[in-house]
């Protein structure tokens, strides 16, 4: 980036070229059109987008799910001063079912929760709230790049993907995909050069927005993001995301009984639901946390969990690791418990 970015009148020109060939790629990846999808900052974004494109007028029920990832969960929310209803369902298809009805605008639903890895019935709530009228969004953080997502097969209306975790770039970029871009009940007020028909006519005067789903970008995105994320994308675009999918299953399953086997609480839900991580209960996860990466081992502290999730290029060897490192932090904290106990009574 940094060599193209000197080179003399080739630094902007390099810098699109890797946003075309990124948005390329995410949508080759997801079965998608290139005019199907935008480049936005975050996730975030991305579903303010579709929210602030809808009217909750005639339509003003939001079905969300406690399975939500809490940024996406609040701009559901936020939607509330705006006139939209927001209910939110559980993990099952009956708990979605329960509250979509032909007053139901937009139905939300990830792809794999972000929590306990969650598999949702996507494909089921999709056929259901078509069935009553309403559009779906699907959060794939959690899948895109270990699991095998079409877009087509998901019958999805929005989409969005981050490439910070599983595509193997860095935070400050991510996709949405608009299955019909140019279906909506307003336009995104959200915007900027990047959303219009011609970003270099430089016309600060004319608001016009293509029929693409570029209509939902903004200003210039992440220029390193950008490069990171064609990186990434080359990387895992090719894989067979069905083997990469087996492949973290039977890691996470052999993380799970070596972890068990060794006295760990470990939260997993069946295999045939899960995605790609684990999560160990602890009292502290964020402090669990700092003390893994102090073994060189990186973890999310998320509720009451520790999340270990697997990539493609995790091993045995890398589970190995991790159980000795809780064994050894495991004993020091009971050594030093202990040793508190007897100061005490001393």
């Amino acid at each position: 980036m940094l060599e193209e970015m000197t080179r003399a009148g080739a630094g902007w020109e390099a810098f699109e070229n890797q946003i075309s060939v990124a948005r390329h790629r995410f949508a080759a990846l997801i079965g998608a059109r290139v005019d199907q999808v935008a480049v936005v900052p975050n996730a975030s974004i991305g579903a303010f987008q579709v929210a602030a494109t809808r009217s909750w007028r005639t339509r003003p029920r939001i079905v969300t799910t406690t399975a939500e990832f809490p940024s996406i969960a609040h701009v559901w929310r936020a939607q509330r001063q705006c006139g939209a209803e927001v209910v939110d369902a559980g993990h099952t298809l009956d708990s979605f079912t329960a509250f979509i009805d032909r007053t139901t605008r937009l139905v939300s639903v990830p792809l794999i929760s972000y929590q306990h890895a969650v598999r949702l019935p996507v494909v089921e709530v999709v056929q259901a709230a078509h069935a009553a009228g309403a559009e779906v969004f699907v959060d794939a953080y959690q899948a895109v790049g270990v699991d095998p997502v079409d877009v087509g097969s998901l019958g999805c209306d929005f989409l969005v993907a981050g490439t910070s975790k599983y595509l193997l770039g860095l935070p400050g970029l991510a996709f949405l995909y608009a299955r019909a871009p140019e279906d909506s009940d307003h336009m995104p007020t959200l915007t900027g050069w990047f959303g219009r028909v011609d970003p270099y006519a430089f016309n600060s005067f004319q608001l016009d927005y293509p029929a693409s789903a570029t209509r939902f970008e903004t200003g210039t995105p992440a220029v390193p993001a950008c490069y990171a994320a064609v990186a990434g994308l080359q990387l895992v675009g090719e894989l067979d995301l069905a083997l990469v999918r087996n492949h973290v299953w039977q890691l996470g399953e052999l993380a799970r009984a070596q972890l068990s086997a060794q006295g760990e609480r470990v939260r997993a839900v069946p295999l045939e639901r899960r995605g790609a991580h684990i999560g160990i209960i602890d009292a502290d996860p964020a402090e669990l946390g700092r003390q893994l990466a102090g073994h060189d081992i990186a973890v999310s502290p998320r509720h009451d969990v520790v999340r270990v999730s697997f990539h493609y290029y995790s091993n045995v060897e890398d589970i190995t690791a991790l159980c000795a490192a809780l064994r050894d932090i495991r004993i020091r904290s009971e050594f030093l418990h202990r040793q508190k106990g007897s100061d005490v009574h001393r």
